[in-house]
């Protein structure tokens, strides 16, 4: 067994460890399993709600896009600075309301606002549907990490099975509190490596950022700019948009809101979170650096292109703390989403069904669930394929599509009904879904249009269709609703 391998281990040994600790002392009640007894400070919200943004995603799909597609890569630094904006208005509206009515999930919001327990199911759906391909990307994401970090030993399909394990075992003892211990760690170990591989790499490949940027434009001409087409302007303003939007409404990100001890938590937030999204240029770096260096990384190898460069450059004790941090990226969001979809399940569409259930049997069967959750995913990514990018897009199209239910839900007078904020999600999704099931592309159904129009993000423009199915269906509901009153009352 190898340094790298045995450094793994010994991490992830660690973060079961902490994970099985933060439990101690405490009554694992629904509440305390998933919000943590609404009983977090500053630090550990932030920790949290940064376990969840910096998962693998940020460590191998930055470093593999910015390697296999060049300038496209920066729309993932600029769509979270917009998010941390809006959340400065945005969650503490949703920490009261959630603090006031005791939720403890995405969907019991939307059920409280809307008074639909039937949207809160579709909610959940949505909401599941949406983690099982994120879920897949941290799973996909560990086992590129600890085959690649332990030199071939153990090959991804044994690393999925591992973290899915570990995972599996830790949610279901401590819930949010493992996780959130298990993020301290993490945060820790991701800024010292990133910010060391991002500085290191291209001085000693290239003598500087500078004469990096300036070899990559002269091996590869334009490669560092947004194409005239495809992953164009119209791409690069509507995917910021789309996932700007959709940051927050992920389930497990939403629930972590709600484990804030008050609103000014996410305030503080607000000002440290776009310092923080900085660390992502030195993933960029990384994969520019491995653009001249690691040769032939196509389609979703490109995913390889950190741990490749790492491992022709650095000692085995050195890459195994890159893989163990990297391992961390995917445990840490991992847990979180597995908690959030076997809560959706349990509590906002099984109990719909079955009312009488008691919230202690409700508990039992969310930490039941996780296992059944962890072998979906495990099965999705042991299909392979697809871009660690490209499966975060996907679920940010459908996640999406509950931002202007949201949105509306929070104004003092709600012109959208129930009918349709129903009706505008479930259109919305159906759009999302259609499009990836067919692989289709706005060019593709429609070429005759201009090209900025073609290259748009397909997810914005279920959106649209959603916004306007929403309101158009409010409207003949409020209208029909009054009709139905005033014969009443003539009655």
């Amino acid at each position: 067994m190898n340094a790298a391998l045995i450094i793994i281990f010994a991490f992830l040994a660690l973060s079961i460890f902490l994970g099985i600790r933060a439990r101690k002392g405490k009554d694992m009640t629904l509440e305390q399993w998933t919000v943590g007894g609404r009983g977090f400070g500053t630090i550990f919200v932030f920790l949290l709600m940064a376990g969840e943004i910096y998962t693998t995603f940020t460590f191998l799909g930055g470093s593999g896009w910015a390697y296999g597609k060049g300038g496209p890569t920066f729309y993932i630094l600029a769509y979270g600075c917009l998010a941390y904006i809006m959340s400065y208005w945005l969650l503490p509206a949703i920490w009261k309301y959630a603090k006031e009515n005791k939720l403890m999930s995405q969907s019991d919001f939307f059920v409280s606002k809307y008074k639909s327990p039937y949207l809160g199911i579709l909610v959940s759906v949505v909401g599941v549907i949406a983690l099982i391909p994120y879920l897949v990307l941290q799973l996909k994401g560990l086992g590129i990490i600890v085959s690649e970090a332990s030199y071939g030993t153990i090959s991804p399909t044994l690393a999925v099975w591992i973290g899915a394990i570990s995972v599996t075992v830790y949610v279901m003892i401590s819930g949010i509190h493992g996780s959130a211990w298990t993020a301290v760690m993490k945060d820790i170990m991701i800024l010292g490596i990133v910010l060391f591989l991002g500085i290191y790499l291209p001085l000693h490949f290239y003598g500087g950022l500078q004469p990096m940027f300036e070899a990559i434009d002269h091996a590869k001409p334009g490669f560092l700019a947004l194409p005239a087409s495809g992953l164009s302007t119209s791409w690069f303003v509507t995917t910021v948009l789309l996932t700007a939007l959709g940051f927050y409404m992920w389930p497990h990100t939403f629930g972590s809101i709600y484990s804030a001890q008050n609103a000014k938590v996410f305030r503080k937030n607000t000002i440290v979170m776009p310092l923080y999204q900085l660390v992502l240029l030195f993933v960029f770096f990384v994969g520019f650096a491995a653009i001249l260096q690691v040769k032939g990384l196509q389609g979703p190898a490109g995913d390889l292109a950190l741990l490749r460069l790492s491992i022709q450059t650095f000692d085995p004790w050195v890459v195994g703390l890159i893989g163990a941090a990297g391992l961390l990226t995917a445990i840490v969001p991992g847990s979180m989403i597995l908690m959030a979809a076997a809560t959706l399940l349990s509590k906002n569409i099984y109990k719909v069904f079955a009312p009488a259930t008691s919230d202690k049997q409700i508990s039992t069967l969310a930490k039941c669930l996780v296992p059944v959750v962890a072998l979906v995913a495990v099965y999705f990514t042991l299909q392979g394929g697809t871009t660690i990018v490209t499966l975060l897009l996907m679920g940010y199209s459908l996640v999406t599509q509950l931002f202007p239910a949201l949105v509306f839900s929070l104004g003092k007078n709600n012109m959208v009904t129930k009918q349709g904020a129903f009706a505008g999600i479930l259109i919305g999704v159906l759009t999302v879904a259609y499009v990836t099931v067919t692989s289709s592309t706005i060019a593709v159904l429609f070429p005759q249009l201009p090209q900025v129009v073609k290259d748009m993000n397909v997810g914005v423009i279920a959106l649209v269709v959603n916004l306007v199915v929403t309101l158009g269906v409010s409207v003949v509901t409020k209208q029909a609703a009054v009709v139905k009153k005033s014969n009443e009352h003539l009655a």
